[in-house]
């Protein structure tokens, strides 16, 4: 397998000389990005850049479960395996940048699934997307992704956009448990920064009121953040912060004093490490994330089957869907010379990005020029009984 530049000639037959001395036939490649081709016997490559290490990673491996299943069950592309180059993201800008780096360093890998974090993703993108290639993440929702003004050209997503995660958790708070007030907690990064500045700005509009938009630094001691929080008695404090922090903020909120102020987080938080991390101080908090579905029984039964337990977290669904959009994508666009194949990137691209009506496992995937291909489909749980709830809409 090997990436040829636009308008190189390309072998396509086994022999040199036909019986009569004639020059073998060639492949032209005119795409504009490039053309990658996949030999005789070889497989297609697919990387894939997620959170496998880092407190963190229990959501990537979720949907690196998601993205092994779909390979599985579409077994082949036009007569050729998949084969999954597998980079960890660290869910952290210095990781994705490292693995995105390793990734466009390979010229066999045709896309690449990832990453889990959107700080990772940030770096990742540019820099796949310099390269020709496309990124597709399966949990990254910063709404600075898909903006017109700082999208790159080879990234999509599978998971909604904050924008409207951000809504829900205000028209939640503001709506159905009567608050007024609320602090938020954020991390700096994309992810945290932008879903709480989102939540802060219909809530205002809603009519209510965001006291604090505190940002502290992942790790450090939040005890007298919240003790400062208390002073103030928020109707809610909202952190959508990843694990560590989040663990700590939900574990240390009654001791600051913030016991008659409702805890609420989103999906970053939402799988079962952090539940076993945080009872009983998380029991009847609330977190937003990902709706559920009418998922596939086969799928949830070759989950448990093939990793010995339930989902582990909440992307496994988007993981799914981001690999059979691209396989789907690449069957579309694939030359076939003889028993090769020949992609072209760009062509890859516009594939993924007229990408309507596919019914993934996650819900309708319909994406847009700037990446979006999710509808915004967004539940609220509830921890009861050491267990997410789905309890709204």
């Amino acid at each position: 397998m090997r990436l040829t530049s636009a308008g190189a000639a390309l072998l396509v037959s086994a022999a040199a000389l036909s019986a009569c001395g004639a020059p073998a036939a060639t492949y032209t490649c005119s795409d504009r990005l490039g053309c990658i081709e996949v030999g005789s016997g070889e497989a297609i490559r697919i990387g894939t850049l997620l959170t496998l290490t880092t407190a963190d990673s229990p959501y990537g491996i979720d949907a690196l479960r998601g993205v092994e299943i779909a390979v599985d069950d579409k077994g082949e592309v036009l007569g050729h395996g998949i084969q999954l180059v597998k980079e960890d993201d660290l869910c952290s800008e210095e990781g994705g940048q490292a693995g995105a780096t390793r990734l466009a360093a390979d010229p066999e890998i045709v896309g690449v699934i990832g990453t889990t974090c959107s700080s990772a993703t940030v770096v990742a993108s540019r820099i796949l997307s310099g390269i020709g290639s496309v990124l597709i993440s399966p949990s990254s929702t910063a709404p600075s992704l898909t903006d017109a003004s700082t999208h790159d050209a080879g990234f999509l997503r599978t998971i909604y956009n904050d924008r409207a995660q951000g809504q829900v958790v205000a028209e939640f708070a503001f709506n159905v448990l009567g608050a007024q007030t609320m602090i938020t907690i954020h991390d700096g990064t994309p992810y945290a920064r932008e879903l709480q500045l989102t939540a802060c700005e219909t809530l205002t509009q809603l009519g209510g009121e965001c006291i604090q938009q505190v940002e502290i630094q992942s790790g450090e001691d939040v005890l007298p953040v919240l003790q400062q929080a208390a002073l103030d008695a928020p109707d809610v404090l909202f952190y959508p912060v990843y694990a560590v922090d989040g663990a700590a903020i939900t574990n240390d909120a009654v001791l600051a004093g913030l016991e008659n102020t409702v805890l609420m987080s989103s999906d970053g938080l939402l799988g079962a490490d952090f539940i076993a991390q945080t009872q009983p101080a998380s029991e009847g908090m609330y977190l937003s994330g990902p709706a559920n579905t009418e998922e596939s029984r086969v799928f949830l039964d070759e989950y448990q089957a093939r990793y010995g337990e339930a989902p582990i977290a909440s992307y496994h669904l988007q993981g799914y869907d981001a690999a059979m959009m691209l396989m789907n994508a690449i069957e579309q666009v694939a030359q076939r010379n003889g028993s090769s194949l020949h992609i072209g990137r760009q062509a890859l691209r516009s594939a993924l990005f007229t990408t309507r009506g596919m019914q993934g496992l996650s819900g309708p995937l319909n994406c847009i020029e700037t990446g979006d291909c999710a509808q915004p489909n967004i539940a609220i749980y509830q921890i009861a009984n050491g267990e997410f709830r789905a309890i709204y809409p």
